[in-house]
C-alpha cells in the first residue's frame, strides 16, 4: 500500500497537469481575441509557471494516484466533445467548473525550458476542432450527357456480361476496359456515333475483302437506339463484333483441328486486352483492325485477286436471273434529268458485286454501273457498265465462283500459319513446301533462294500432314527404319509369300526376345531414303529425304509416298540450308556428295531453320498470275463445308462427311522403331515400288498372292 506522502505527491502532479491545461486553454482564448505577438511576456509567464514532470524518474500517474471523487482525464482529441465556437470567457469558465483547483504558481520552483514547454502544450492542449476533409474526387471521365448510358453499361456488365461475351478472357478484358473509363460508352458521344465507331463499322462491313463473312460481325443499329438501355446494348454488341473480327482475322474462322487430324500449327491467339487498347489508341481504327489479318505477301496477293474476281465485291455464290439489258441513263441537253432504270434483279446484283450502299434499292444507278464496269474489265469484257446477257453469264460463271471459293479457303489457311515464317537470326530464312503444287522452296530476306520438285504422300491415310517445325540437322547416309504401318501392311504379308524378298531388297529383319519385329535398311545407294535425310522432329514422324526412285519427279502429279516428302535435288537443298546456317563452311553440292558412304553422319545446324508444310491450292506467281491446283486431299471441300455450315450443326459430322479419314493406322502387330533416328514413319517406298520400280497402291493382304503371280 502507498504511503500518504507518495499519494499526495502523485495527486499534486495530476493537479499541476490539469492546471497547465486550464492555463493553456485560457491563453489560447485570449490569443484568439487579441492575437498578440509570439513569445509575449504573458505567454512566457504561463510557460514558466507550468511544471514539467521528469518522466524518466517518476512513473506516469495511474488511476490509483487519483482521488476516487476525481473524474478521469481524457487526452485523446478524438474523444472530445463536439467542438465549440472560438474560445471565449464563457468557454473558459465552463472548463474551469469541471476542473479541480490548481496549486498557486508561486509554489513552482523548477520552471520548464521553452522546448519542454512546447512539448507539454502539444501533449495537453485540447485538439482543435477536427475538420472533416472530403476525399479528393477524380474528375469523372463520363460526360453528363453520357452518364445514363454509363450507368446502364455498368449494370449490364456486372449482371449480364456473358450475354454479349461468351469467352471468359474477352469478358474480363471488356469489363476492365470499361471500368477504367468509368463505363463511358466506347462508340457514342451524346448518343451520336464517333469517328472511331464509324471507322470500325466500315471495317466490319468490308470483312468480305479478307475472305471473312460480314454476317459474323453484326453491326447494331445505333440510329434506332434512342434510350440509355438501347445505347448501352448497342455499344456492347459493337465491341463484341470487333473482338470477334480481330480473333477470326488473326487465328481463323475455324480451328485447324476441325479440318483434319494431320494439321499442327503453333497457336497465336489474339489478346482481347491488346485489341481494345490498340483500337482505342489508333488514329485509323479500321486499319488497326484490318492489321489482324495475315501479313504475308502471298496472303495479300490472294486478297487482291479476290477483289479482282468480285469486282471489289463480296460476290456471294448466287445466280443472277436473266432479264432486260440495264444501263445508266445518260444526261443530254434535251433530257438533263433522265429516268433511272429499275429492275427487281438490282438488289441481287448489288449483293453479287458487293455493293453495301442501299442494298435493297432496285435502281440501276451510277454506283451499280461503276461496279459492273469494273467487273467487266476484269472478266475481259468491254467495260461499258451495261448489264447485258454476256455480262450476266460472266457474273454467274461457275469457274468464277469456284476460284472465289478456292481463294477464300486458302486465305483461311494462311491465318493458321505463324506470323513470322522464318528465323530472324538467319535473315528470316525458312523452307516452305506446297503439297498440291509438289514444290519445295527456300526463302530468305523475302526472296526465293532455291526451288525444287517433291513427291508427297498419297491421298487418304498416307497424306502428308500440314505443320510448322524447325529443321535441326541433316543426316548423311541414313539408315531406314521401316515404320510399323509398312511392316504390317506390306512387308509381313510379302514375307509370307516369299521369305527371301527382304534379302533381295537389302533389308534386315530382327526379332527381339519379346517377339517384337524390327526391319531396317543400312546406308547405301539403294536405301529407301537415299543419301540424305532432313530432320525436323514432329508428332507425325515425317521428314524430307532423298530417294533412289528419281523417275517419279518427271510426273505432274507426285503423290506417291507414305507421308514423308522426297526431294528431287537433295544435295543442292543441303548445300543451300548449310550455307544459310553456317556461311563460313562454304558447303557445295560436290562437298555434300563427297560425304556419301556407308557410315551415318549428322550435320547439326547452329540455328534451326523453320519448315512450313502448307496446302496452297491457290497462289499468285511473281508475274501476278493466279494459279489453282487440284484439291488432292479434299481439304478445300472440308473447309468450305465448315464455312457454309450453321453454328448449330455438328461440325465434326460435316468434316467427316466431306473428306476421307487422315488418322494414322494403329499397328496390328508388336513392332519397334529404331530410336536412333528419332522417327518412325518414313516415307519409304511401297513394297512393290522397291521390288519392281513402279508406283503401285498397296493391295489388301489377302490379294498379295494373286498379284504376285501376275507380277511373276
Amino acid at each position: 500500500m502507498r504511503n500518504d506522502s507518495n499519494s499526495r505527491n502523485g495527486f499534486d502532479r495530476v493537479l499541476l497537469t490539469i492546471a497547465a491545461t486550464f492555463l493553456t486553454v485560457s491563453a489560447s482564448g485570449a490569443l484568439a481575441q487579441t492575437a498578440p505577438a509570439a513569445n509575449n511576456p504573458a505567454e512566457l509567464a504561463i510557460d514558466a509557471a507550468v511544471p514539467v514532470p521528469d518522466t524518466s524518474i517518476v512513473p506516469p500517474p495511474t488511476a490509483a494516484d487519483i482521488a476516487t471523487s476525481t473524474p478521469p482525464v481524457t487526452t485523446e482529441p478524438a474523444q472530445a466533445a463536439a467542438p465549440a465556437p472560438a474560445a471565449t470567457d464563457s468557454k473558459v469558465e465552463t472548463t474551469a467548473s469541471t476542473t479541480p483547483a490548481t496549486a498557486p504558481a508561486s509554489t513552482v520552483t523548477a520552471p520548464a525550458t521553452p522546448s519542454d514547454a512546447a512539448t507539454t502544450r502539444q501533449a495537453t492542449e485540447p485538439a482543435a476542432a477536427p475538420t472533416t476533409q472530403e476525399p479528393t474526387k477524380t474528375a469523372s471521365k463520363v460526360a453528363p450527357a453520357d452518364q445514363p448510358v454509363a450507368d446502364k453499361l455498368r449494370e449490364t456488365l456486372e449482371t449480364q456480361a456473358a450475354k454479349f461475351f461468351d469467352r471468359k478472357n474477352e469478358r474480363a478484358a471488356v469489363e476492365k476496359f470499361y471500368a477504367a473509363r468509368d463505363y463511358a460508352p466506347l462508340w457514342t458521344e451524346g448518343g451520336a456515333l464517333t469517328a472511331r465507331a464509324k471507322s470500325v463499322i466500315s471495317r466490319l462491313n468490308d470483312a468480305a475483302a479478307d475472305g471473312l463473312n460480314p454476317a459474323e460481325y453484326p453491326v447494331p443499329h445505333f440510329g434506332a437506339a434512342t434510350g440509355p438501355d438501347a445505347l448501352a446494348e448497342a455499344d456492347l454488341k459493337l465491341t463484341a463484333s470487333m473482338l470477334d473480327y480481330a480473333r477470326q482475322a488473326q487465328s481463323g474462322q475455324m480451328h485447324w483441328s476441325q479440318v483434319s487430324a494431320d494439321i499442327q500449327y503453333p497457336e497465336h491467339p489474339v489478346d482481347p486486352n491488346e485489341v481494345l487498347a490498340n483500337i482505342w489508341a489508333a488514329k485509323d481504327a479500321s486499319a488497326a483492325l484490318q492489321a489482324y489479318n495475315p501479313p504475308h505477301k502471298l496472303y495479300k496477293e490472294l486478297r487482291a485477286k479476290l477483289a479482282e474476281l468480285r469486282g471489289q465485291s463480296e460476290g456471294p455464290v448466287t445466280t443472277l436471273p436473266e432479264g432486260p439489258t440495264l444501263s445508266l441513263a445518260k444526261k443530254t441537253k434535251k433530257n438533263p434529268n433522265p429516268t433511272v432504270m429499275e429492275d427487281a434483279r438490282v438488289p441481287q446484283l448489288r449483293a453479287k458485286l458487293g455493293i453495301t450502299e442501299n442494298p435493297d434499292d432496285n435502281r440501276y444507278d451510277a454506283t451499280v454501273a461503276a461496279a459492273v464496269r469494273k467487273f467487266q474489265a476484269h472478266a475481259g469484257l468491254k467495260a461499258t457498265g451495261v448489264l447485258d446477257d454476256r455480262t450476266v453469264k460472266a457474273i454467274n460463271s461457275p469457274k468464277r465462283d469456284r476460284e472465289i471459293d478456292t481463294i477464300i479457303v486458302n486465305m483461311e489457311r494462311w491465318r493458321w500459319l505463324p506470323r513470322q515464317l522464318g528465323a530472324a537470326a538467319l535473315g528470316n530464312a525458312y523452307a516452305i513446301l506446297n503439297i498440291p503444287d509438289f514444290t519445295l522452296k527456300v526463302m530468305q530476306n523475302g526472296a526465293e533462294v532455291w526451288k525444287t520438285r517433291v513427291v508427297v504422300g498419297k491421298p487418304g491415310k498416307h497424306a502428308t500432314p500440314l505443320l510448322t517445325e524447325t529443321m535441326k540437322y541433316i543426316t548423311v547416309n541414313p539408315t531406314w527404319n521401316v515404320p510399323p504401318s509398312i511392316i504390317n501392311n506390306e512387308y509381313l504379308p510379302a514375307l509370307q509369300q516369299d521369305p527371301t524378298v527382304l534379302d533381295r531388297m537389302g533389308l534386315k529383319l530382327q526379332q527381339n526376345r519379346d517377339g517384337t519385329i524390327h526391319i531396317s535398311q543400312p546406308p547405301g545407294e539403294r536405301n529407301a531414303l537415299g543419301r540424305l535425310r532432313f530432320n525436323f522432329p514432329n508428332k507425325f514422324l515425317v521428314y524430307q529425304h532423298d530417294t533412289p526412285d528419281k523417275n517419279l519427279f518427271s510426273r505432274d502429279v507426285r503423290a506417291f509416298s507414305h507421308g514423308c516428302m522426297r526431294v528431287q535435288n537433295p544435295d543442292q537443298y543441303a548445300a543451300v540450308l548449310l550455307n544459310i546456317t553456317m556461311p563460313n563452311e562454304h558447303y557445295t553440292p560436290e562437298k555434300i556428295r563427297a560425304m556419301y558412304g556407308s557410315n551415318e553422319r549428322d550435320i547439326k545446324f547452329p540455328t534451326p531453320i523453320p519448315v512450313n508444310i502448307t496446302y496452297q491450292t491457290a497462289f499468285v506467281d511473281d508475274a501476278g498470275k493466279l494459279h489453282t491446283r487440284s484439291d488432292i486431299y479434299g481439304r478445300d471441300a472440308a473447309m468450305l463445308a465448315l464455312l457454309r455450315n450453321s453454328k448449330n450443326k455438328n461440325l465434326e459430322a460435316v468434316v467427316a462427311h466431306a473428306q476421307p479419314n487422315y488418322s494414322r493406322p494403329r499397328a496390328q502387330l508388336p513392332v519397334t522403331v529404331n530410336e536412333r533416328s528419332g522417327f518412325g514413319y518414313d516415307s519409304g517406298p511401297n513394297f512393290f515400288e522397291r521390288l519392281f520400280g513402279i508406283p503401285q497402291a498397296p493391295p489388301p493382304a489377302a490379294e498379295y498372292g494373286q498379284r504376285r503371280r501376275i507380277y511373276r
